[in-house]
């Protein structure tokens, strides 16, 4: 049964990319890693069936946006990625979120996403907790490691229930674990910094830095990232192979399907399933 790569990138080109840099990182062919593009496709509704495992990357949207202003395509992204979130805390799947797919794990569970906890585009610095020390996934990483990070919302704390395994000052919930089937990620771990900067080209008006200094940032974003970001990168996407050598090789289909019903999802507010 192969993994899955859910797109929640509107844009074609910036999904492909990412696409591209997870199956990379985790030596897997397109047969083994597929892929379904969420803004363009409800998730199936026989999805837990069909994929042993999903991997969820980044997106423009952004969860702290007025409801009133996001599109229907985001808020049925938003509500199906969640049911994804509370199968996999139950155990019933395995997930790896990353980037804005924390932050629909921190507010399934209860947390507080907020504009308070932004990054620049480049390396963060990230360093493990105890708990992330011990972790059999993020056990194997250096501490501090710097890794890639693009984001405008984030997290102070690790929401209830959530193991804390990666911290730091700018944005203290850089990664955590729900169980041991769920595992959630706010910088990149799929990428590595060409890939990572010429993605940044097709969000040069996104809000995530000053348009017309993107030259300026992108030629250091690669010089820092070469030395800092890049050396650490084998480090990363080993986390991420354990990830789908562990938790995901572990987890068995799901025999309820998905019908896209609002009494499937999670409530929002309480993290658990209405």
């Amino acid at each position: 049964m192969p993994l899955v790569y859910l797109c929640v990138r509107p844009q074609h080109e910036a999904a492909a990319a990412e696409y591209a840099s997870f199956r990379e990182t985790a030596g897997l062919g397109p047969d083994e890693l597929e892929q379904h593009d969420l803004t363009r496709a409800p998730l199936p509704a026989d999805a837990f069936e069909r994929w042993r495992g999903f991997l969820v990357g980044g997106s423009p949207f952004n969860l702290t946006d007025p409801e009133r202003d996001k599109s229907d395509v985001q808020r049925r992204v938003e509500s199906e990625l969640e049911a994804i979130a509370a199968r996999a805390a139950d155990a019933r799947t395995a997930a790896l979120f990353t980037c804005y797919g924390i932050g629909v794990v921190t507010r399934m569970l209860g947390g507080q996403v907020s504009r308070q906890h932004p990054e620049p585009t480049g390396p963060a610095t990230v360093v493990l907790t105890p708990a992330g020390r011990d972790d059999p996934i993020t056990g194997g990483l250096a501490s501090p490691f710097h890794a890639l990070s693009a984001h405008k919302e984030g997290a102070g704390a690790a929401p209830a229930g959530a193991t804390l395994l990666a911290t730091n000052e700018a944005c203290p919930a850089q990664a955590y674990r729900v169980g041991d089937r769920l595992y959630a990620t706010q910088f990149h771990p799929e990428s590595t910094p060409v890939p990572f900067t010429e993605r940044m080209a097709l969000y040069r008006d996104g809000g995530y830095f000053d348009a017309a200094e993107y030259d300026a940032i992108a030629q250091a974003g690669a010089c820092h990232a070469g030395h800092r970001a890049g050396s650490d990168a084998a480090g990363v996407h080993g986390a991420v192979r354990r990830f789908l050598t562990s938790a995901a090789c572990d987890a068995g289909p799901s025999s309820t399907p998905v019908t896209g019903t609002a009494a499937e999802a999670p409530d929002t507010r309480t993290g658990r399933s209405r």
